[in-house]
């Protein structure tokens, strides 16, 4: 079975999910969290992802894995489009977080091995 950061790192690069993506920049991850706790968090059974169902529990593992929570995005994204996708998301009473680990990032999928547990 896959570790925590593996787990998300799937998620983050999955067309699926419309509640997790990479920042502009792919040095962040980029949470709705209204919405990964109905698209991810909520599911049961063999669609569970992780062990929780719980928000609180699921930050403390990004913590636990040494993801740090950022103010607002990296980067705002460069195109336009995005830009205008993203504040309608925040606009919309999302709570978008935002969160950095130095060995999570979409270029460099091979750091993701030194993404260890605390």
């Amino acid at each position: 079975s896959l570790s925590f950061p593996q787990k998300l790192w799937k998620l983050v690069e999955s067309q699926q999910f419309r509640s997790i993506w990479w920042s502009e920049s792919g040095k962040c991850v980029a949470i709705d969290e209204q919405l990964f706790k109905e698209e991810v968090l909520g599911r049961a059974g063999p669609l569970q992802i992780f062990a929780t169902q719980n928000m609180k529990s699921f930050l403390r593992q990004l913590n636990l894995y040494g993801f740090t929570k950022m103010q607002g995005d990296c980067k705002r994204s460069a195109s336009l489009p995005e830009f205008l996708a993203e504040e309608a998301a925040a606009s919309a009473h999302s709570k978008i977080l935002y969160y950095y680990n130095i060995n999570f990032n979409r270029e460099h999928p091979h750091l993701l091995e030194k993404c260890k547990r605390k």
